[in-house]
Parts: structure tokens; C-alpha cells; sequence
């Protein structure tokens, strides 16, 4: 049983989709399906310009529950790169955890490696999606994420180490 890791993966798992559902709404706002910008998509075919029944459908629910009709594809961009960070630094986090759960570790650690890593991505998703640029959201999720992964690889070495000898 790994029930540390275990709550620290659900809860990212929570912010995977948190952070997908942003980045659909925004593509569905400016209408961009594939790409940042209307320049990445410049020679696929417009679903509008001919929709089906169903695309009418989902354009029209879709529309109402977008909250903002002004265009700004940087916002896309920002909350597909926010999106895209997670996805790519917290399987990393994660596994460091497990592993050191798995070779039973003090619990103290697991919860700050699992609540620095949830904070920081959280922290970092902010800072990207409302500002561009440097911002200190993205400054602080970037090292307290380098944090857990520096620490969290010393640690997981120890008990390695610990473990062969």
C-alpha cells in the first residue's frame, strides 16, 4: 500500500483535468482546435464555414458557456504551455515519491515532497496563465519544483543506497 503517493497523484491527476478543461474552453472561445494561433492552423478547413448538425450543436452550447469573447491567442498559448509544464515536470515528482514510499521512507518527507510538488504546479499554472513572462508564480512553482526534484533524487539515492547495502 502506497496511500501517500497514492493521494498525491490523485490530486495532480485533479489538476491535469483542471488545467485540460481550461485550455478546451479557451480553444473553444477563440475557435483555435489545433495549434496557438489562427497562423497554425491556416491551411486546415474551417468546421464553421459548412457545419454539420452536430458541430452547430456543440458550437452553440459551447459558445454559451464561454465566459469572454474578446480573442487573445497569448491567453491560449499561456494556458497550453501551463497545462503542457504539468505534464511534463509532476510524472517525474511523482515517481520520485512512490519510489521512496515504496522503500518506506519517513512519512514527513513524503508529505512535503507530495505537497511541494502540488503547490508549486499549482503556483506555476497560475503565473503562466495570467501573466506573460517572467512572473513570480512561475518563479516560485519553478524552484520549489526543482526543490522536490533535487531533493526528492538525493533521498531516493539515500534509500538506494540504504536498500544494496
Amino acid at each position: 500500500m502506497i496511500p501517500i503517493s497514492t493521494f498525491f497523484i490523485g490530486l495532480n491527476g485533479l489538476i491535469a483535468f483542471a488545467l485540460s478543461y481550461i485550455v478546451v474552453m479557451e480553444r473553444t472561445r477563440t475557435r483555435i482546435w489545433h495549434g496557438e494561433s489562427k497562423e497554425d492552423v491556416l491551411m486546415q478547413p474551417d468546421p464553421l464555414t459548412n457545419p454539420t448538425a452536430w458541430v452547430a450543436t456543440v458550437e452553440k452550447i459551447s459558445q454559451g458557456l464561454s465566459v469572454n469573447k474578446t480573442m487573445d491567442e497569448s491567453v491560449l498559448q499561456r494556458k497550453v504551455r501551463a497545462h503542457g509544464n504539468l505534464t511534463e515536470y509532476v510524472p517525474i515528482g511523482l515517481l520520485l515519491i512512490i519510489a521512496l514510499e515504496l522503500m518506506h521512507s519517513e512519512v514527513w518527507l513524503l508529505w512535503l515532497l507530495g505537497g511541494t510538488l502540488t503547490l508549486a504546479r499549482i503556483v506555476y499554472a497560475y503565473g503562466v496563465i495570467t501573466k506573460y513572462g517572467p512572473s513570480v508564480g512561475r518563479a516560485i512553482g519553478f524552484f520549489a519544483t526543482g526543490f522536490v526534484y533535487i531533493f526528492g533524487s538525493l533521498a531516493c539515492v539515500y534509500y538506494g543506497l540504504k536498500g544494496i547495502l
